[in-house]
C-alpha cells in the first residue's frame, strides 16, 4: 500500500512520521514549513492524490484528504482545551477556537482510523470535543539500538539537559528560576529545539548548546546526567523517551502524559507544574546521589525496552493501516 504523510516540519510528529517512512517501503513524508498554515488554502499543493492512505495530523487534514484514499489521523498532542489558554498567545486562542477547531472536527468525521500517542491525549480529545468514536493509542517508539546507555565516566560537574523548543508550553520560562536554586556544582544545558528560536536565557549556570542535529542526540544524552522536562503539555515526549532509553533519570512536570512515562520515585521525579523550587530540590537530590541516579536510569531503560520500542510502534501502525484498507 502507498501511504502519503503531509505535515508541518519542526516538531516531534514530523520525526515520528519520518521514522515510519524509514521503515515502511511505500510510506512518503511530505514536509512543509509551518508558516504555510497561515495561508491554509495553499496546503492542497502538498496533497498527493495517487496514494492508498493519507496519514497525517488532524489539524489540517481536511486539506490533504482525497476521495481515492483512506484517512488515518494521529493526535501527537492537543492544545485546544481551556487549560492551555494561559500558555497561548491571543492569536493562538482565536485560531484554536475558530478555524482550527473546525478543521479538527471535520477531519474526525472523515477519517477511517484515528490514533493517539498517549492515553491522556486520547481522553482529552474525547472530553474536549465530545467525541465518542474509537481512538487507538499507539505510544511513540524508540530505536533502542540507537538510543542506549554508553557513558564511560560520571561528570565531575552534574549536567542537566533541557531538550526542546524554548516556549512557554515547554516550560522554558521556568528554567532561570530553577537554575538559580541549584547547587553550585550543577550546570543546566538547554537546546534551541527544532524551531531554532533566537531566545537566550541568562544565568551563570545556564548554558545554550544551540540546535542539535537529531543524529547527535544519543551522544548528547550520554554526555549528561539527567533530563529536565518542566513542560505544560506533552502528547508523548520523544525527548523523555530517548533520555530514558539512554539510561537517564528524568525530572518532569506532573501533568499531561508524563505519568505514563515516568514512575515517580523509580525512574525520576514528577513535580508540581511550575514549582521551580521543587524541580531544583529533586535535581539537587539526584546530583548528590549518583547511585540513585544510576538506579533510576537503569529502571527507565528497562521500561523503554518493555513498553516503548520502535518494533512495537511499527507493528501497531502496520495493523492500523491494514485495517483502514480492509
Amino acid at each position: 500500500m502507498k501511504i502519503s504523510s503531509p505535515l508541518a516540519t519542526g516538531n516531534g510528529a514530523y520525526i515520528i512520521h519520518t521514522v515510519l517512512a524509514e521503515n515502511f517501503d511505500q510510506y512518503r513524508v511530505i514536509g512543509y514549513h509551518p508558516y504555510w498554515t497561515l495561508v491554509p488554502f495553499f496546503l492542497p499543493f502538498f496533497r498527493e492524490n495517487n496514494c492508498d492512505i493519507v496519514h497525517t495530523t488532524p489539524d489540517y487534514a481536511p486539506f490533504f484528504i482525497n476521495s481515492n484514499a483512506k484517512t488515518v489521523l494521529t493526535f501527537h498532542n492537543y492544545v485546544l482545551d481551556a487549560f492551555m489558554q494561559p500558555y497561548s498567545t491571543t492569536l493562538q486562542k482565536l485560531h484554536y477556537q475558530t478555524d482550527l477547531k473546525w478543521f479538527i472536527e471535520r477531519s474526525l468525521k472523515q477519517a477511517e482510523k484515528i490514533t493517539s500517542v498517549s492515553d491522556f491525549t486520547a481522553q482529552l480529545v474525547k472530553d474536549d470535543l465530545s467525541f465518542d468514536g474509537d481512538i487507538q493509542v499507539i505510544p511513540n517508539g524508540i530505536d533502542t539500538r540507537l538510543f542506549y546507555p554508553q557513558r564511560q565516566n560520571h561528570n565531575t560537574i552534574t549536567k542537566v539537559l533541557f531538550s526542546g523548543n524554548l516556549s512557554r508550553r515547554k516550560g522554558a520560562q521556568w528554567l532561570p528560576h530553577i537554575a538559580e536554586k541549584l547547587n553550585e556544582n550543577i550546570e543546566l544545558l538547554y537546546t534551541r529545539g527544532l524551531n531554532k528560536t533566537k531566545l537566550t536565557l541568562t544565568k551563570d549556570n545556564l548554558h545554550c548548546i544551540g540546535t542539535v542535529p537529531y543524529k547527535d542526540m544519543p551522544a548528547l544524552y550520554n554526555s549528561v546526567d539527567m533530563l529536565l522536562m518542566p513542560a505544560v503539555r506533552e502528547g508523548m515526549s520523544l525527548a523523555v523517551l530517548e533520555a530514558m532509553a539512554c539510561g537517564l533519570p528524568v525530572v518532569a512536570a506532573d501533568c499531561s502524559s508524563m505519568p505514563e512515562l515516568i514512575d515517580d520515585g523509580k525512574g525520576g521525579y514528577l513535580c508540581p507544574l511550575g514549582a521551580a523550587e521543587k524541580f531544583a530540590e529533586r535535581i539537587n537530590t539526584l546530583s548528590e546521589n549518583p547511585i540513585l541516579c544510576k538506579q533510576m536510569g537503569d529502571y527507565n531503560r528497562t521500561k523503554v525496552e518493555k513498553q516503548f520500542t520502535l518494533k512495537k510502534m511499527l507493528g501497531r501502525y502496520e495493523r492500523v493501516f491494514e485495517k483502514a484498507m480492509a
